[in-house]
């Protein structure tokens, strides 16, 4: 079963091509092009020499060449790209430089000779978060009535030390006023940033996407930290070398990325593809495809995806997908309106599910759900989970899993709730009910008064008794619910 629905393929992440085959029912592909534009942290505007990383082509390395126009650029790479991708459509990608750098009437010219060619169906504008003003923010809105309009704004890290070191010219505070203005009209936004930058810890670029997971943002690009021949970084690394990440490290870091992203927010890219002939470090960016591959295989070998890390639901998930099985006999000890109940229904094809709830609105809500997608393997009970063992006292010792989700019921009655007497004698009988390999689940909310006290006294029951349990947090926010596994043969 797969956890994350944001995929036709193997990945475990949300990509730019599943976007596009979504949105436009046919493969898309960007043609990239140099416009011939300038950047305001080169010519003096707002810095001089530009980011210490930038190559001369204003990281469009892979653009057209601005040697030809833009139709001559765009149909060299369009048609090189058809060999592969017969009946696409295109993304004109304005990659080099700053690309909202010159009077309105100068972007109307260039962005419109495209929006002219035939399948073109979006445009997609890099540039920087201080070089879009208000005139050039309402020509982007109108635009963006016309065709699908992306904005991608280099931000690279959110760490003013080391944004202050690479030149970056510009403030995090203008980063946040840029997205907001463009999210005001409407525009996707898509962000760039750099791991592996000098000096930066992992903690310092997980910092970032926590960071990027509070604003309004619908794509991300994510690269390795490129040292180049012929630019300032390459001198600094040359003169006094500095860690650099290796491809394990840099696999793991993404993987822990995108555990902690938002599911929403699309991967537009996830590394880098240097020239070779310009590439100082790390060596091994230019087997782009066997790093990806690796950042797949890291997320299989953890069965994590994409914004794992955004509910421990997730984890209750990944935990009953790889023990439970299709014959096991289940117990939902708080059935609520019938999410989990369900969830185990789809895996249990062949067993059998056990429901508990006080309350007749969520017996409703359960049987109603569980109907609905053909499922009757389940029988559910009126009644505390804490007579569970009454009631099923035939299956002792023959139950393979309890799952506990402890609170109120959702868009229910909030002053009904669990509460810690009950909810400790359910998990004494939940354990005596299992199986040699059995498992129960306990998801706990302290972030409501009862909530709390459950949070303690069902730890401290745990802990007298001598129960071996491990417990499982998504951040360290007190009132976030976590979860507790207890595993019979663990006992």
């Amino acid at each position: 079963m797969n956890l994350f629905e944001y995929t036709n393929s193997n990945k475990r992440y949300y990509t730019l091509d599943y976007f596009y085959k979504q949105k436009f029912k046919c493969k898309v592909f960007k043609v990239s092009l140099n416009a011939g534009f300038s950047c305001p942290n080169i010519d003096g505007t707002v810095g001089k020499g530009g980011c210490i990383y930038c190559s001369k082509l204003g990281s469009g390395d892979f653009a057209g060449s601005e040697q030809d126009d833009l139709i001559k650029q765009f149909y060299k790479i369009k048609n090189k790209l058809h060999q592969k991708w017969k009946t696409a459509k295109y993304i004109g990608y304005f990659q080099a430089h700053t690309n909202t750098y010159a009077d309105v009437s100068v972007l109307k010219e260039k962005y419109e000779s495209i929006l002219k060619i035939k399948n073109v169906v979006g445009l997609s504008i890099a540039t920087r978060p201080d070089s879009i003003n208000e005139e050039c923010l309402s020509y982007l809105e109108e635009l963006n009535t016309r065709t699908f309009l992306t904005v991608e704004l280099g931000l690279q890290t959110i760490h003013e030390k080391t944004s202050k070191f690479i030149n970056r010219c510009h403030t995090l505070e203008c980063f946040e006023e840029c997205v907001k203005k463009l999210r005001s009209k409407n525009i996707h936004v898509v962000v760039h940033i750099i791991n592996g930058l000098p000096y930066e810890t992992k903690d310092m670029m997980l910092d970032t996407i926590h960071y990027l997971n509070h604003l309004d943002i619908q794509g991300i690009k994510i690269h390795m930290l490129h040292i180049l021949k012929n630019t300032k970084l390459g001198i600094i690394y040359r003169e006094n070398p500095f860690p650099i990440l290796s491809k394990e490290e840099y696999v793991q870091i993404v993987c822990d990325q995108l555990e902690i992203l938002k599911k929403n927010i699309i991967i537009h890219r996830i590394t880098g593809d240097p020239n070779a002939e310009d590439l100082i470090e790390p060596k091994w960016l230019t087997k782009k495809f066997g790093v990806m591959n690796e950042i797949d295989k890291e997320l299989a070998s953890r069965n994590t995806f994409q914004g794992f890390q955004q509910s421990i639901l997730n984890k209750v998930r990944q935990i009953i997908i790889s023990n439970v099985k299709d014959k096991d006999l289940v117990i939902d000890a708080t059935i609520g309106n019938g999410k989990d109940t369900l969830f185990l229904g789809k895996i249990v094809s062949i067993g059998k599910i056990f429901g508990f709830d006080i309350q007749s609105q969520a017996i409703r809500n359960t049987e109603q759900l569980l109907l609905s997608h053909n499922i009757h393997n389940y029988t559910l009970f009126q009644t505390g989970h804490e007579n569970m063992k009454q009631i099923l006292k035939h299956y002792i010792n023959k139950i393979s899993l309890v799952v506990f989700n402890l609170g109120f019921l959702p868009k229910g009655d909030k002053t009904i709730t669990t509460n810690y007497k009950t909810s400790i004698s359910a998990i004494k009988d939940a354990i005596s009910l299992l199986n040699e390999k059995g498992i129960v689940l306990i998801t706990v909310y302290p972030g409501h008064p009862e909530g709390k006290k459950e949070s303690i006294e069902i730890k401290k029951f745990l802990k007298n008794e001598g129960i071996n349990f491990k417990e499982f947090h998504n951040n360290n926010q007190g009132i976030s619910p976590y979860l507790i596994e207890i595993k019979k043969m663990s006992k």
